[in-house]
């Protein structure tokens, strides 16, 4: 099969973005899940055995006309001067123009070349999907261990507010409040293992597995230290993008081929007449057979149907360049987007940070005053919730972070 070094090329080009996801910050555990949804995903198999069928297409471009073989005998046989004619064997090969097998193997290989992008495209989406669910684990299996620790919290608040039951400094109502919001507490703590079973499944899904098998997922997720600086240009290289030049440049080869295919096609051939010898009278060359070669030209004089699939061809390429600047409107929203909404959640974890160390603060002054025997759990109830609500946002923003900056990459086939 013939494939030509721009085919390869790309393939080089578009393996290393398929990669895109596998940021040091990401965790090689994401890169396991994504190598193993890639090798074992069933929709993969698909694009690739359907790369295969139009790679394999090229071989099937490499044909000439059938051979025609034809036998008549003489009922009636004609007299000629050196005896009877007896039948006739002829054989006929009809040869296409010259270049008609190569631009035919050109369109095929362009063909493949788009559905190879089409593989590219499907395992970076998979990746996507993998990743997004990841982060959504990343996030649920977060929350619980800091839920786990406010739980551990309030049991030792519980246990300050009886220390104060003991010595009239407390009510038995602060404990009870106390226990009221460990149950709360709990309660989301369950209703979190409950999520985090169906984003495991999903998971477990695209890597073709059983649905209950673990996942394990990072303990902790930093943001980095800054963002790369990103502009439209890098849109360039995304694969929905080159699909579109690829499906242009299929066109430009069915047009080469229409071309070829329009011009005469050439035969070369041979009639072979057995010829029985005269008994009246013995001429010269009595009962010499008869071999004749012969060419002939097929010629495309009504050639209206190339005229219409050379318009067909240019209408069809106008049609690729608009589909490919309507989706390109449409990923530079989806990035400007995703930029914004990463911005967002880093600005949002970076408020958090400042608000949970104030609470922090504020929870030390209170077990300051619990020293000198002033506590009040009103207030250590009001802390407590506010620390949780900013440890919850916290965890919210990076997850949101990483989903944004996996759409990013997604977006600019960044390696």
């Amino acid at each position: 099969m013939k494939t030509s070094k721009y085919h390869i090329k790309l393939k080089a080009v578009l393996f290393l973005g398929s990669c895109f996801l596998a940021l040091n910050s990401y965790g090689q555990d994401l890169q396991n899940y994504i190598d193993e949804a890639i090798s074992n995903n069933p929709e993969i198999q698909k694009f690739q055995l359907r790369y295969d069928l139009a790679s394999e297409k090229v071989n099937e471009a490499n044909w000439i006309p059938n051979t025609e073989f034809s036998a008549g005998y003489f009922l009636s046989t004609p007299e000629t001067r050196v005896g009877a004619q007896r039948a006739r064997f002829s054989v006929k090969q009809m040869l296409p123009w010259f270049g008609t097998i190569s631009a035919r193997e050109n369109y095929a290989s362009s063909m493949a070349d788009a559905d190879y992008v089409e593989v590219t495209i499907a395992k970076r989406k998979l990746a996507l999907s993998v990743s997004q669910f990841y982060y959504q684990l990343y996030e649920i299996r977060a929350k619980q261990t800091v839920l786990d620790q406010n739980i551990e919290l309030l049991q030792t608040y519980e246990r300050l507010a009886l220390t104060s039951v003991e010595v009239g400094k407390a009510s038995a109502v602060d404990v009870l409040r106390l226990q009221i919001r460990q149950n709360e507490l709990q309660q989301e703590k369950e209703v979190l293992t409950q999520q985090s079973k169906g984003f495991q499944a999903a998971v477990n899904s695209l890597l073709n597995r059983e649905y209950d098998t673990a996942i394990i997922v990072v303990d902790t997720l930093e943001l980095p230290m800054q963002d790369m600086q990103l502009s439209f240009e890098a849109l360039s290289l995304n694969p929905e993008l080159l699909k579109y030049d690829k499906l242009y440049e299929s066109v430009t080869q069915s047009e080469l081929l229409n071309q070829r295919e329009s011009r005469p096609m050439f035969g070369v051939g041979v009639d072979y007449v057995p010829v029985a010898a005269r008994q009246d009278m013995n001429p010269i060359d009595n009962g010499k057979d008869i071999l004749m070669p012969m060419v002939s030209l097929s010629i495309p004089i009504f050639n209206n149907r190339y005229k219409s699939i050379s318009k067909q061809n240019d209408l069809r390429q106008q049609e690729i360049e608009s589909q490919k600047d309507e989706r390109l409107n449409v990923l530079k929203a989806e990035l400007a987007k995703a930029i914004s909404q990463r911005n967002q959640a880093r600005i949002k974890f970076e408020t958090q940070s400042k608000n949970l160390q104030q609470a922090r603060n504020a929870e030390e002054i209170l077990i300051k005053n619990y020293e000198t025997g002033t506590i009040d759990f009103n207030d250590v109830l009001d802390i407590q919730e506010l620390q949780l609500k900013f440890q919850m946002s916290q965890i919210e923003s990076v997850k949101l972070y990483y989903l944004q900056s996996a759409l990013v990459n997604y977006l600019v086939n960044q390696t």
